[in-house]
């Protein structure tokens, strides 16, 4: 029997001239708890450029989406997917580097002026969230995001997936 796609969230924490990167993986987006959970510790990586994120975050997080057996449905980034209408940012990377074939959705706390993003207020919070996508429509993205479990700004599980790479 094939496994249903799960959905996932991602991240990474630098550590001086290394990362750990983490992913939790979920059945729906409406669901607190994480059915599994991976942590990859990378050595080295890549020099920080301004435009040019993915070079460093990229390789980390495909290390860490290796480890899972599971098929996924949807990977959920902290950061943009487009960084303006022809511009791709880190999210539109990944979307490229899978194949176009697993639909990303980028969830950023601040707006990166010239990305076509989706602003999204949750909870009680007055600052959105900025939303972007590739291989999904932005809209359905940004009412995905606004369906995930919590209370607060940062969903719970995007909450979750930073506190585990930063333990990891």
């Amino acid at each position: 029997m094939t496994p249903l796609p799960l959905l996932a969230c991602v991240d990474v924490d630098y550590r001086g001239g290394g990362a750990v990167a983490a992913a939790i993986l979920f059945l729906d987006w409406t669901t607190p708890h994480a059915l599994a959970e991976h942590v990859v510790a990378i050595d080295q990586v890549a020099a920080y450029r301004p435009g040019a994120f993915y070079e460093r975050e990229l390789p980390c997080i495909m290390a860490v989406l290796a480890r899972s057996t599971w098929p996924i449905a949807t990977i959920v980034v902290d950061g943009h997917v487009w960084l303006g209408p022809d511009a791709p940012g880190l999210g539109a990377h990944l979307y490229l580097a899978l194949g176009g074939q697993i639909p990303v959705v980028g969830v950023a706390k601040s707006p990166y002026y010239g990305a076509p993003a989706a602003e999204l207020l949750r909870g009680d919070s007055k600052r959105p969230l900025y939303v972007t996508a590739a291989g999904v429509d932005p809209e359905i993205a940004a009412d995905n995001i606004r369906r995930m479990h919590g209370p607060h700004r940062l969903p719970t599980l995007l909450k979750a997936v930073d506190s585990l790479c930063r333990r990891g």
